[in-house]
């Protein structure tokens, strides 16, 4: 039965896909929206996510089923197809929930801090602007705006993170947190979901699972639905071997019955699932990586209106897993285009290795023809591939980057978005590459794929560089975050992206816009000549902070063995204060360790 106290309520609601009334993607589902309810939304691709927001915010019935709203409920929805009327200003659709339509009457909005909050928090400066010429990612924000502008009982927000970046999204996640209203968002965003949401909801096979809490909760709950599917299925597995052992017990003629039941006793036994949602680490064979991968010598990169590096050097070696983090336009991919050669520096020199197979999953996808199937598309690049020690076919890499041997034959032209990624992927991985530069590899991918690819990447055995606004990815796959601050040069982080958003912070308090007005890159500063290192002492100290980066790796690890082999010696007095004298000569040659690295970083970024 409905709660009355919910905003919106499904009773037994039933929706299916458009066209195709034998595919259902909500069956009779039962649940209920309140006030002050941060929901977060998850699930594959195709699941019925969208189908869901559609039918909560009344922009499509359900095929059965009840939907109610509490009477003059306020629903503001940003949906991925977003359409902004034509030839209208960027002042006309922010300004519009709030009912101004007569630009002269600037007074009626001008004094309401939230909107000078939301247009300052995502980087709407220009109200005059035509929206007819804006780029995808500024028209999504234009939507975020109108739709955070006015006073809301319910925000509905479908993918919001996409085309943000890390300071848009962060400041997304404290405005939405702040706000009273009730938020429904679906998102792949880990650290946002966690950032945002009080609530979790799984869209799968027809249903809607709910859990407390944000995305560590959900993964949480879910490992234990798993542990506990697993019990259930152990239960089964040992009534099967009890089946067994009487059956084989008998006379070994018996009749077709019992020659029927044993067959599928062992079909059972044989038939034993694979554990669900559980990570396989896969290690793509490469060839080996030598001493130098890719060097940035002297690298001098422009764009039309400013200098993105100015005489830098940049040496990535074998092994290398680094977070590339900046604000939208600071140039990030255009970084990642002169890493691969595709883009010529201005000036200075890119070096590459002799054994270097390098791979760039860029931004753009790749257009394969229609007609093609998947299947297919994968193996115009080989048929084969070595990962780990086992040899896979195309079919069986595709299988494990989400497509099932039914969906293998699919047209390429029938692919959704999510899935001609993941194709774009699995294409670049088949060619065995030991170097992989990623230009935001979570666009349109669901969090099932996302865990895939982390999956992958956590044993990905050659270098690594990741674009990313998604910063629980690049917390996770990469070892060490660099940022583009717009001054020309490349900074090493060691706080990762809480480092990058505190200077970006401390940068816009500094500049001279007024309070809370968003900048753009820092204009790039000359450097004074007499205080900047040389390239010489810079690769130096570079090559000396990867070296005692090594050494402190290898100290970290020797302290968790000596913690153990502490907590094994309890009884033995001896034992243990040899490993105490131990441990306390490691722990201070680590913060030593720490010291000079600290020191020959800060040289290393001249």
């Amino acid at each position: 039965m409905a709660d009355p106290t919910n905003l919106i309520n499904f009773e037994a609601v039933t929706a299916t896909v458009p066209g195709d009334g034998s595919r259902v993607l909500l069956d009779r589902v039962s649940l209920g929206v309140a006030a002050g309810d941060r929901i977060g939304v998850v699930g594959l691709n195709g699941g019925g996510k969208t189908t869901m927001l559609e039918v909560l915010t009344g922009a499509r019935e359900p095929d059965s089923g009840r939907v109610s709203r509490l009477r003059g409920l306020r629903v503001a929805l940003v949906s991925q197809h977003n359409e902004l009327p034509a030839g209208a200003a960027v002042r006309d659709v922010v300004l519009a929930p709030l009912g101004v339509t007569d630009r002269s009457a600037e007074h009626e909005w001008a004094g309401l801090p939230q909107v000078r909050t939301v247009l300052a928090g995502l980087g709407i400066t220009d109200l005059e602007r035509q929206v007819d010429g804006l780029s995808g990612g500024e028209r999504r924000r234009v939507a975020l705006a109108a739709a955070l502008v006015g006073e809301s009982d319910v925000v509905v927000l479908d993918e919001p993170t996409n085309h943000l970046d890390v300071e848009g999204i962060a400041w997304l996640a404290r405005h939405l947190a702040m706000r009273r209203c009730a938020v429904v968002v679906v998102t792949h965003d880990r650290w946002f979901l966690d950032a945002v949401c009080t609530r979790t909801w799984e869209v799968a096979d027809g249903t809607v699972e709910s859990y407390l809490g944000g995305y560590a909760d959900w993964v949480y709950a879910r490992a234990e639905r798993v542990r506990q599917a697993d019990a259930a299925e152990e239960r089964r597995r040992n009534l099967a071997r009890k089946e067994l052992a009487w059956l084989r017990r008998g006379p070994p003629a018996r009749t077709s019955k019992p020659r029927f039941r044993i067959e599928a006793a062992e079909a059972l036994i044989d038939g034993e699932p694979d554990p669900r949602n559980t990570p396989e680490l896969m290690a793509f064979a490469s060839a080996r990586l030598g001493k130098l991968v890719l060097e940035l010598e002297d690298a001098t990169l422009k764009v039309p209106d400013r200098l993105l590096l100015d005489r830098v050097t940049w040496r990535l070696g074998p092994g290398d897993r680094i977070g590339l983090v900046g604000v939208n336009g600071s140039g990030k991919s255009t970084l990642l285009r002169a890493l691969d050669g595709t883009r010529a520096l201005d000036g200075g020199r890119l070096v590459t290795g002799k054994t270097v197979r390098l791979a760039h999953l860029s931004q753009e996808l790749v257009d394969l023809p229609g007609s093609l199937r998947v299947l297919e598309a994968v193996e115009q690049i080989a048929r084969f591939v070595t990962v780990g020690r086992h040899e896979l076919s195309a079919s069986s890499m595709l299988e494990r980057l989400g497509f099932p041997t039914a969906r293998q034959w699919t047209p390429v032209a029938e692919l959704s978005g999510g899935e001609r990624r993941r194709l774009q992927l699995t294409r670049l991985l088949m060619s065995e590459p030991n170097v992989l530069l990623l230009d935001e590899p979570t666009n349109d991918l669901d969090i099932d794929t996302l865990q895939r690819l982390e999956d992958l990447l956590d044993g990905w055995p050659g270098t690594l560089v990741v674009v990313s606004h998604d910063r629980y990815l690049i917390e996770r796959a990469c070892d060490t975050v660099v940022a583009l601050f717009g001054d020309g040069r490349i900074t090493h982080l060691p706080g990762g992206i809480e480092e990058y958003l505190a200077r970006r912070a401390a940068a816009v308090s500094a500049s001279s816009a007024p309070a809370g007005q968003p900048t753009g890159p820092p204009a790039v500063q000359p450097a004074s000549s007499g205080s900047a290192s040389s390239s010489a002492e810079r690769r130096d100290a570079q090559k000396e902070a990867r070296r005692l980066e090594r050494r402190m790796d290898t100290l970290t690890v020797r302290e968790g063995e000596l913690h153990a082999a502490l907590a094994e010696a309890a009884t033995d007095p001896t034992r243990l204060l040899t490993l105490d004298a131990e441990l306390r000569s490691v722990v201070s040659e680590r913060a030593q360790v720490e010291e000079q690295w600290l020191a020959a970083a800060e040289l290393a970024e001249g």
